[in-house]
């Protein structure tokens, strides 16, 4: 998790790895001896567990004058309630499939910026008769609620390939962490799942039918979100931690951040080793985080369309009206 322009990804990564301390410019450096308070909620999946703690680690937004506190929910619709009831000032690393049709109802809110751009999930199963796509219809398929990314992902994979989603139950499991637990009870019969899930495969007996960053990369997985009024109010404050997060993508998108990674692993989402390099090898090998934070339009109105096949949203609303990256533009000035 690509979310900006093809000929960028890769060679903003190239140019932001090779720069030896990836630092701040002086002006974010000398960060305030009072700082700026921000709250950012996010999902409570293993990899954003893992980014928070590195982020901790590593101190990205303490270099960015900032004094954040991490808030993490089950789900977006949780996540857009905090915004907009003002208990939180930022989502930094969710789906935003729900975000679209709030929008379309009247909140006001807006997309600032991507983060994970390849949905890091595979489809796992416990059934041995399962050995395809096509053979989830007639069974049970773990998600997370109706519209949530989860459900969107899984439904436009099986249509893309042909499948009839109509024929697959659906069943509100939670996330991926939960969906594993589920699979492996024989809860359900099949689900997304973190990409770390191969690491311990052969352990609980499961197999993939699919990775999801294969299947669908058109997908903009995760993105960054506000409400008009918080960014109104606390601009620099979201510029700053927007800032604090390219920094992250693009240290973790490095080869040098694989023990940190693994290490922040194990202690945020108490993943084993081999979990935590199969995450990390995932991220090496694909590069699906947004290191220059922008969302291209086709993306968003891919988005919608899904929006629009899972009847969540009405009709495709002008992405000038949903999304804002100027404050992404100016977290990334502030690299320097």
């Amino acid at each position: 998790m690509s979310t900006q322009p093809s000929f960028s990804r890769r060679h903003a990564l190239i140019g932001g790895a090779a720069a030896t301390g990836l630092l701040f410019a002086p002006a974010i450096v000398r960060a305030q001896s009072k700082r700026i308070p921000v709250t950012i909620v996010n999902a409570g999946g293993n990899i954003t567990l893992t980014l928070e703690e590195i982020l901790r680690q590593k101190g990205f937004l303490e270099e960015a004058g900032l004094d954040a506190t991490f808030v993490n929910v089950a789900d977006t619709s949780k996540i857009i309630g905090s915004l907009i009831g003002g208990d939180t000032d930022i989502c930094m690393l969710a789906g935003f499939g729900q975000v679209l049709p709030a929008i379309e109802k009247g909140a006001r809110m807006k997309v600032l910026a991507g983060a994970g751009t390849l949905a890091p999930n595979a489809i796992f199963t416990g059934k041995p008769e399962i050995r395809s796509l096509k053979d989830l219809e007639g069974k049970t398929v773990g998600t997370g609620s109706i519209g949530a990314i989860l459900h969107q992902v899984m439904v436009a994979v099986l249509q893309k390939n042909g499948v009839d989603p109509s024929k697959v139950t659906f069943v509100n499991v939670g996330t991926t962490t939960d969906i594993l637990k589920a699979i492996v009870a024989g809860v359900i019969d099949a689900g997304p799942c973190n990409v770390d899930t191969y690491g311990v495969a052969e352990k609980f007996r499961i197999h993939s039918i699919g990775d999801m960053w294969k299947l669908l990369p058109e997908y903009p997985y995760q993105g960054s979100f506000a409400t008009d009024a918080t960014i109104r109010n606390k601009r620099e404050a979201l510029v700053r931690t927007l800032a604090a997060h390219a920094k992250l993508y693009r240290f973790i998108s490095s080869p040098e951040s694989k023990d940190v990674y693994v290490a922040a692993n194990m202690k945020a989402a108490n993943g084993t080793a081999e979990q935590g390099a199969g995450a990390w090898q995932f991220i090496r090998d694909n590069q699906p985080y947004a290191v220059n934070l922008t969302i291209p339009d086709e993306r968003l109105t891919f988005l919608q369309q899904i929006n629009l096949q899972t009847k969540v949203q009405q009709k495709i609303i002008p992405n000038s009206d949903v999304a804002d990256m100027s404050l992404a533009l100016d977290a990334l000035k502030m690299l320097g």
